[in-house]
């Protein structure tokens, strides 16, 4: 995986320390000559992760690869064919290739960087499901735009708030993200601010009552600066255009901080959250490929 280096940091944290880690699952290749390592891939079961209720029927696979001088041995099907049974046999029925939520290193494959990959997927029973943007924005020259100053301004005085949150906020944010928008997005938010001690990266939107419809962060995921989101507002309060104030107030912050870009590596094109990107000036850098196979029920070893 040539253009997604993983430094030993983030090996460790999204497999080694998560916690549905299963050594089982952390199926390595070696050459049983002299014990040389020729490629490995990780396999997690579905389980629920510090609140977070990942899918129980499922199974993910995040990372593999096989090394440049052994490909073509057969050595990478053999690796995704064991990372299935043990998916299986942990009653598993189906198995994703990527996005586990509580730790995934891309969502899916980038299928032009890595034609061969999309290949060995196809070859073991995976097909594509979805195909997810990464979009990128410079901040050099970033201004919020005049229409979403005077459209911040006219919600204002209806009664809303966009302010940067106070550890006070935390909960009612974390509580409103995972109840409200998706699971994982209340423990990527406190996650994030134990990591950095900064809870004034999450602007919180509130509506006139007071409660929360709303927020965007930044520096979420393992403390890169530059990464945008997650980002999202009740569904009810859509068309109000809260989503727009709360993505250029956030991305004012980021540019307050001195970040040179704001990225993030999932949406649909097609999606309202896409085309809000699109119009904010943000272009698409990466497709992926979210790549999903059946698997046959494990067999009941007790009977």
């Amino acid at each position: 995986m040539p253009a997604d280096p993983v430094s030993r940091e983030w090996f460790v944290e999204y497999v080694l320390l998560d916690p549905n880690f299963d050594p089982a699952g952390l199926i390595v290749a070696a050459d049983a000559s002299d014990g040389a390592v020729l490629g490995f891939v990780y396999a997690v079961r579905g389980r629920a992760t510090n609140g977070i209720p990942v899918d129980p029927d499922g199974g993910w696979i995040t990372i593999g690869t096989v090394a440049p001088a052994a490909r073509g041995r057969g050595i990478g099907t053999e690796l995704l064919e064991r990372a299935k049974r043990f998916l299986q046999a942990q009653g598993s029925h189906w198995a994703v290739f990527s996005g586990y939520p509580p730790a995934y290193f891309l969502p899916g494959l980038d299928a032009e960087t890595y034609p061969a990959g999309l290949r060995l997927l196809e070859r073991c029973g995976f097909t594509t499901v979805s195909r997810p943007v990464a979009m990128d924005l410079g901040l050099a020259s970033y201004r919020s735009p005049e229409d979403v100053v005077a459209r911040r301004t006219a919600r204002e005085a209806e009664g809303y708030s966009f302010i940067p949150a106070v550890a006070d906020d935390l909960p009612e944010v974390i509580s409103f993200a995972a109840d409200r928008l998706a699971p994982d997005w209340g423990e990527v938010i406190r996650e994030a601010v134990v990591r950095s001690g900064r809870p004034d990266r999450v602007v919180v939107a509130r509506e006139p009552t007071g409660a929360v419809v709303g927020f965007a962060t930044y520096g979420a995921y393992r403390g890169v600066l530059e990464r945008f989101g997650p980002f999202g507002v009740d569904e009810r309060c859509r068309g109000l255009g809260l989503g727009k104030i709360l993505l250029h107030a956030t991305l004012t912050r980021m540019r307050g901080e001195s970040a040179h870009s704001a990225w993030f590596l999932w949406t649909g094109l097609q999606s309202a959250a896409g085309r809000l990107y699109v119009d904010a000036g943000f272009t698409v850098t990466r497709t992926f490929n979210v790549m999903r196979a059946p698997l046959d029920p494990a067999p009941d070893i007790r009977r």
